[in-house]
């Protein structure tokens, strides 16, 4: 997959810092998680509460700072790029429609291939076609309104 050099001009969905799906010890560093979908897919969702085929969206993870500029307390993004993944919704080419891709740089990327654990767990946990919608503010609601709630998401929130 040739990737989205142009994602930073997407809409922003969200940004989480030094996120784990492990209980275990936190990282030696920090880092800020940032989302962002292409502006169709987001219209889309907005009017639906589906992703229309053809969604992309970009994990980019950046390296957290303390203490920049007059920055005294908390974490600013670093220029340090940790990572990039796109999750995209391409039935035509991807088994179960939606294809996790990893990125060690920002030219290409390669599928990864199923069983990965992040199949498993899109598919046990997220709130809404097999994305993490839970941790998109500005869609939650949306999510909610149109009855799109995954049955599997639904479930965890019960005591």
């Amino acid at each position: 997959m040739k990737f989205p050099a142009d994602y930073r001009d997407w809409v922003f969905l969200t940004s989480g810092l030094d996120m784990s799906y492990s209980s275990d010890a936190a990282p030696d560093h920090s880092m800020f998680n940032n989302v962002f979908v292409n502006p169709s897919a987001y219209r889309a969702f907005k009017a639906t509460g589906h992703w229309p085929e053809g969604t992309v969206l970009v994990l980019e993870n950046r390296g957290a700072e303390g203490a920049k500029s007059i920055n005294k307390r908390g974490k600013t993004e670093s220029s340090e790029l940790m990572g990039l993944e796109v999750h995209v919704l391409d039935s035509a080419h991807v088994k179960g429609g939606w294809g996790f891709y990893g990125f060690d740089n920002q030219v290409s990327g390669k599928l990864i291939a199923r069983p990965a654990g992040c199949y498993t767990c899109h598919e046990e946990h997220a709130a809404v076609d097999t994305t993490f919608v839970q941790f998109y503010p500005t869609l939650m609601e949306t999510a909610k309104t149109k009855g799109t709630l995954s049955a599997a998401y639904l479930k965890e929130l019960k005591p």
